[in-house]
């Protein structure tokens, strides 16, 4: 945990990270609970369609979200183990691929700290707030081995920083962390455990997370 004054403390990074998971799951979770009603209110058989179509694609993208989050977020494992780069890769693609946004995956498919995983996860996040009218994610290494670093470059229409990111990921500013703002900030946290910080740059037409 960070020694920064104003920090959140142990209980209130938890609380604000679940406010931050239960955030992302409303909206799918929501779109099931619809989905349903509809069934239950109308005996159309084109309106039951439409209910079994939104409760599946629903259903599928909350799974994503978890998986995703599982890792991203949670222990994933005891403290100190390993996750192979090819299980982020597949959440990844589950929880950040759509027919707006492809993901270029360029990592060796190689077992990693935990905590390395999570910042590379993380960073993707915030990759992908850069692009919100869709694009291409590409993901490189930088370095190898145990101390492998990571560039991700959010190229799309309007591609641009995300509003305020480039200062919640920067520790000093920790008293101002909110449940909207947490995920930066833990992204932060994370880098500081592998050694490293997050940094954004702008360039035409694309924004680049980069650990150094």
């Amino acid at each position: 945990m960070s020694d920064t004054p104003g920090a959140p403390d142990a209980l209130d990074l938890a609380a604000l990270l679940s406010s931050r998971v239960c955030h992302d799951l409303i909206n799918p979770v929501g779109a099931i609970v619809n989905g349903l009603e509809v069934m239950d209110s109308s005996n159309k058989a084109e309106d039951k369609e439409f209910a079994i179509d939104l409760i599946r694609k629903s259903a599928q993208s909350t799974s994503a979200r978890l998986q995703f989050c599982r890792i991203a977020y949670g222990a994933a494992g005891s403290a100190g183990a390993q996750i192979d780069l090819g299980d982020a890769q597949k959440v990844a693609r589950g929880h950040l691929e759509d027919d707006k946004t492809k993901l270029t995956w360029n990592l060796p498919h190689v077992f990693l700290a935990k905590n390395r995983v999570k910042l590379l996860l993380n960073m993707l996040v915030i990759a992908q707030q850069a692009i919100p009218r869709g694009g291409e994610l590409v993901v490189d290494p930088i370095g190898e081995g145990d101390a492998m670093g990571f560039s991700i470059r959010a190229a799309g229409k309007n591609a641009r920083e995300p509003h305020g990111v480039a200062e919640q990921l920067k520790a000093e500013n920790a008293a101002s962390v909110t449940a909207h703002a947490v995920q930066p900030y833990y992204t932060a946290l994370l880098a500081q455990a592998c050694g490293l910080k997050v940094g954004l740059t702008q360039e035409e037409g694309a924004v680049v997370v980069a650990t150094s």
